[in-house]
């Protein structure tokens, strides 16, 4: 099983946000982004501040993929 960010990045493009201003927002790296954007594990510290900046839940940007 594996994350999968894709609900992260559609509700950044309806919400007309790039992906600087959520770095800028939520306080995370550059690091971290990157990890995001190839679906590998990020600390759950950095989702909840995502989570925070953008005021929403976990599972609006986060989805669990069975392998």
């Amino acid at each position: 099983m594996h994350f999968n960010y894709n609900k992260l990045w559609k509700l950044l493009i309806d919400r007309g946000m790039e992906k600087k201003e959520l770095k800028e927002a939520a306080n995370v790296s550059s690091a971290s982004l990157a990890k995001l954007a190839k679906g590998e594990n990020i600390q759950t510290d950095v989702l909840l501040r995502i989570c925070e900046a953008l005021d929403v839940e976990l599972n609006d940007i986060v989805d669990t993929v069975r392998d």
